[in-house]
């Protein structure tokens, strides 16, 4: 299955520093996450598809970050 996330971030290395990444951005967010996205969708900054499609990738590395 072509996985576009793993061909942007390559095997091992690339996906290690991509989790690097959304573990500092984690520790570094500060506010609500959810106020936020609710802030981006009523907006129209993210469609409800996006939000869908971006959710179910999250929940896929959500395994790999602590």
């Amino acid at each position: 299955m072509n996985n576009s996330l793993y061909n942007d971030f390559g095997p091992k290395d690339g996906m290690a520093q991509f989790i690097n990444e959304i573990n500092n951005f984690k520790r570094n967010f500060q506010g609500d996450p959810r106020a936020e996205v609710e802030k981006m969708m009523k907006n129209g900054q993210l469609s409800q598809a996006q939000f869908n499609e971006f959710a179910q990738i999250a929940n896929q590395f959500a395994k790999y970050i602590k």
